[in-house]
């Protein structure tokens, strides 16, 4: 096994973050950090020929005219969806 060394004033930060995330040591903490830092994700499973067949179809359609969207309409979309649901989170 490898050992890690810390800096002294590194390792009271780490430590606060470990316990509030929950990990049982600083080591457990800073191996999953390491872990999903280096993992690099595949994401190319997810364009498969249908779905880049449909983004190619919503690009022709934007270029051709089709309503998009701003930002600002977009952000207040979600912030009144948002609203509904903390009124009913069920529905």
């Amino acid at each position: 096994m490898h050992q890690v060394h810390l800096a002294d004033q590194l390792y009271p930060e780490a430590e606060q973050r470990a316990h509030a995330a929950g990990y049982a040591t600083v080591d457990d903490y800073v191996a999953d950090v390491l872990a999903t830092d280096l993992h690099e994700e595949d994401f190319d499973h997810l364009f498969t020929p249908e779905r880049i067949a449909h983004l190619d179809q919503i690009s022709a359609e934007v270029k051709a005219g089709a309503k998009t969207f701003t930002s600002d309409e977009v952000r207040e979309h979600f912030q009144k969806k948002w609203e509904e649901w903390q009124e009913d989170p069920k529905g």
